[in-house]
């Protein structure tokens, strides 16, 4: 699904040179459930970035779903993003003015559906968030948990081979983080590919693997406390 080698993100100004990863080796097979962490500044964020096609690494081999996008230019990059990709952040990223079919529908637009395909997908994706009644709120009217709940319909709509999340329970209280984990678990089950970037070790240990990053290389590879094989079920 997800297979990174020797990886390297370097940022330059005309002074200055960072190295963001370096030698950066990881793969995720189809079905896991896999948490990133480390201290700020680790490389988590770059991880994050290169593996949803939003930057290119300066060297290494990204395959994505058996695809080689490491030298992918930015059009084809946003295409495959696209169709293979769905992103949950930390900050929701809800437009307020739409409602939540219509925020749902959003990505879907760029793949060119027809509008009736768009909505019929952005229902069943709410559906299996819970938040079937509430088609035609506004984000506003819903709690953090809530809006996150659609977040993640938003990012399941397409069905996409992976899920990347960014801090998905960052900005909301501990009741509300666990009814999101609960929903990403159910997801996984149902054998969806999770990768999630967290500071939060008590929500990483219920993933499958947690893999943990510090100065721009992976430092250790451990088990979750929570096992499940590959077909979902708990081990």
């Amino acid at each position: 699904m997800l297979q990174m080698h020797h990886i390297a993100k370097v940022y330059r100004t005309e002074t200055v040179e960072t190295a963001a990863l370096r030698d950066f080796n990881l793969s995720v097979v189809q079905g896991e459930f896999v948490a990133v962490t480390g201290p700020s500044g680790s490389g988590k964020s770059t991880f994050l970035s290169i593996a949803g096609l939003v930057e290119t690494p300066s060297d290494g081999r990204y395959v994505l779903d058996g695809i080689d996008v490491s030298r992918m230019n930015d059009n084809q990059r946003s295409h495959l993003r696209n169709q293979k990709i769905g992103f949950i952040f930390q900050a929701f990223n809800l437009i307020p003015d739409l409602n939540l079919i219509d925020n749902i529908e959003v990505p879907l637009g760029y793949r060119g559906l027809r509008a009736a395909d768009r909505r019929e997908l952005a229902h069943s994706a709410l559906a299996k968030v819970g938040l079937s009644g509430r088609a035609t709120h506004y984000p506003g009217q819903l709690s953090g948990g809530q809006q996150q709940r659609v977040a993640i319909a938003r990012a399941l709509a397409g069905t996409p081979p992976l899920l990347l999340a960014d801090e998905p329970t960052g900005n909301l209280d501990t009741q509300m983080a666990g009814g999101v984990m609960e929903l990403l678990e159910e997801l996984h089950s149902g054998g969806a590919t999770i990768v999630m970037v967290t500071h939060d070790l008590n929500l990483a240990e219920r993933a499958q693997r947690i893999v943990k990053v510090m100065d721009g290389q992976v430092s250790e590879i451990q088990r979750g406390t929570r096992l499940h094989s590959l077909d979902g079920s708990v081990v």
